[in-house]
C-alpha cells in the first residue's frame, strides 16, 4: 500500500517540478484575466465631525472588518469617591443596554461570528468589534449600544462583584503586574497614579449610579474617536453623524498629571526582589519620548532572540560584572498624553538585590557621561523602527495607533514620518535624556519578608527626589 501510495503522488511532483520552471507572475494558459479593477492602495482618512467626534479609517480589503472606539475613560479619569469604576466599566460591556439585553448581545455577536471585547489602560477605553465585512452594519448596532446606551442595572452590576475579585487576585499573583502600578502610586499625585484595578475598599461598593455619571462625563462625542480597518471612511461617519450624536459634548477640562516623586515598598513572602527605578520623561509623541525609546534598546529591552539570554544588553553586561547570582533586568518607558516614566526594572535574589540595582543605575549614568558610541544609537534606532514598523504588520497594533493618535491629536502620522523623527534621534538626545533621568529616581520594591531591605539614600530637592548619593546595603 505504501507503494502505491508513492506511485500515485508521482505525477503530483512532477507537476510540482514544471510548474517551479514557470514563472508565477505570467497567469495561466487557457484563464482569462480579470475583469474587475485592480484595488489600489488607500490611506488612513482622518476626519472630525461638528459634534467633535474623530473618524479615522483605514480601506485595507480585508475580508474581516475591526471598529473600535476609542474613549478618554480610563483610570485617570476617577476621582476619589469613584475610585475602581473604569475596573467595574471595563467588565460592564456585555450588561443590559437599552436595545440590547445581555443575552441578545452574546447571542447576537456568535451568531454574526463576531467578537467584541473591551480593554482599558489609564487613558483610554477601547470597545472593539470584530466580524465578517458583510455582516458589520449588524455588528455595529451592538458596539453602539454598549458604548452609548449602557442602563447598568443594580443587580447586574451587583453580580460583577466575583469577577472584580478574580481580576484583582490574578493581577496580585503576577509581581511585575503589581510593581507598574504601585511604580505610578508612588510617582504621581493624581490622576496617573489611579489603578488599573479597583482598590480593596471599593470591591463591591461601586454602584450603578457612580457608572452611569462616570459614562455621562467621558463618553461624549468630544472625547471620542470611531476607528475601522477594513470598511469605507463614509460608512463611519454616518454612524458618528446618526448613533452616536446622541453623545455629543466636549467636557469638562482634565486634570493634568502632577509627578511628585516617592517611594514605595510592599513586603511579602518571595524568594525574588522585583525594583523598578524611574524618573519622569518626555510625553508621548515628543521628539524626548523617540530618544527615550532609543535609550531604552540601549540599555536593553528584553532578548531580541526567542529565548535569548538577552547578555547584549548594557544592562545585562553591567549587573554580571557586579554578580554572579541569576538575575534580570531591563529598561521600562511608559509615555502618556501629559507625562511619562523612564527606569530600570530588575529581578534578583534578595541578598544580591542590592548589588544588582546599584549596578544597572550605573549602566544608566554611564551613558549620561557618554559612554555611549555612534554604533550603539544606529543599532539601537534600527531596533525601534522595526519594532514599529512590524507592529503595524499585525490588525489589533494598527488599529491601536491610528486610535490613539486619533484620539490625541485627531490626525494620523504616516509610517515614514514616525521612522524619520526616529531616525533624527543623536547621539547627544540620548545622553541628554539619560541625563535627566539618574537625577530624579522613584522607588518601588517587592521583598520577602525574611531577607534584608534594600536601602536608598535620596535626597529632597524642589519637592522631588534629587538621587545624589545612592548607596545600597
Amino acid at each position: 500500500m505504501r507503494g502505491i501510495r508513492s506511485l500515485n503522488s508521482l505525477p503530483k511532483r512532477c507537476y510540482a517540478a514544471a510548474r517551479r520552471s514557470e514563472s508565477l507572475i505570467e497567469p495561466l494558459g487557457g484563464r482569462k484575466p480579470s475583469s474587475a479593477a485592480p484595488l489600489l492602495p488607500q490611506s488612513v482618512q482622518v476626519s472630525k465631525l461638528p459634534n467633535g467626534l474623530v473618524i479615522a479609517s483605514l480601506e485595507n480589503y480585508s475580508p474581516v472588518s475591526s471598529v473600535g472606539v476609542f474613549v478618554k475613560a480610563g483610570s485617570r479619569y476617577e476621582t476619589v469617591e469613584n475610585q475602581g469604576v473604569s475596573h467595574v466599566l471595563r467588565l460592564a460591556a456585555n450588561l443590559t443596554t437599552k436595545g440590547a439585553s445581555a443575552f441578545k448581545l452574546c447571542r447576537g455577536v456568535e451568531a454574526l461570528g463576531g467578537s467584541l471585547s473591551v480593554t482599558s489602560s489609564r487613558e483610554t477605553m477601547v470597545y472593539t468589534a470584530e466580524c465578517l465585512r458583510d455582516h458589520l452594519h449588524s455588528l455595529m448596532e451592538y458596539l453602539v449600544n454598549v458604548t452609548t446606551a449602557q442602563e447598568f442595572r443594580p443587580w447586574e452590576v451587583n453580580d460583577l462583584t466575583p469577577r472584580v475579585r478574580i481580576d484583582k487576585t490574578l493581577a496580585q499573583q503576577c509581581p511585575q503586574i503589581g510593581v507598574i502600578e504601585k511604580l505610578h502610586e508612588a510617582a504621581y499625585k493624581n490622576a496617573l497614579s489611579n489603578s488599573l484595578y479597583c482598590p480593596e475598599h471599593m470591591v463591591g461598593h461601586v454602584s450603578s449610579d457612580q457608572l452611569k455619571s462616570f459614562v455621562d462625563d467621558h463618553f461624549i462625542t468630544g472625547k471620542m474617536a470611531l476607528v475601522g480597518l477594513g470598511v469605507k471612511h463614509s460608512v463611519l461617519k454616518q454612524v458618528g453623524e446618526g448613533l452616536l450624536s446622541a453623545r455629543s459634548g466636549a467636557g469638562a477640562p482634565v486634570a493634568k498629571a502632577v509627578y511628585r516623586g516617592g517611594e514605595l515598598r510592599v513586603q511579602n513572602t518571595d524568594d525574588l526582589v522585583h525594583a523598578l527605578i524611574a524618573s519622569e520623561c518626555g510625553v508621548m509623541g515628543s521628539a524626548e519620548a523617540n530618544a527615550f525609546s532609543v535609550l531604552q534598546r540601549i540599555l536593553g529591552a528584553g532578548p531580541h532572540v526567542k529565548r535569548g539570554s538577552n547578555i547584549t544588553s548594557k544592562l545585562s553586561q553591567g549587573i554580571a560584572k557586579a554578580t554572579t547570582q541569576p538575575f534580570d533586568a531591563t529598561a521600562f518607558n511608559a509615555s502618556y498624553s501629559d507625562s511619562g516614566l523612564f527606569g530600570v526594572y530588575t529581578i534578583a535574589q534578595a541578598d544580591s538585590a542590592g548589588e544588582v540595582i546599584k549596578a544597572a543605575i550605573a549602566q544608566v549614568s554611564g551613558v549620561a557621561e557618554g559612554n555611549v558610541s555612534d554604533d550603539d544609537v544606529t543599532r539601537a534606532k534600527n531596533q525601534v523602527k522595526a519594532e514599529y514598523l512590524m507592529s503595524l504588520e499585525s490588525s489589533d497594533s494598527l488599529l491601536e495607533e491610528i486610535g490613539a493618535q486619533a484620539l490625541n491629536t485627531a490626525a494620523y502620522q504616516l509610517p515614514d514620518t514616525v521612522v524619520q523623527a526616529i531616525e533624527a534621534v543623536t547621539q547627544d538626545d540620548v545622553v541628554k535624556v539619560s541625563a535627566v533621568s539618574v537625577e530624579v529616581v522613584i522607588l518601588y520594591v517587592y521583598l520577602e519578608l525574611s531577607h534584608a531591605l534594600v536601602t536608598l539614600s535620596l535626597q529632597w530637592c524642589v519637592a522631588i527626589f534629587y538621587q545624589k548619593d545612592l548607596k545600597l546595603h
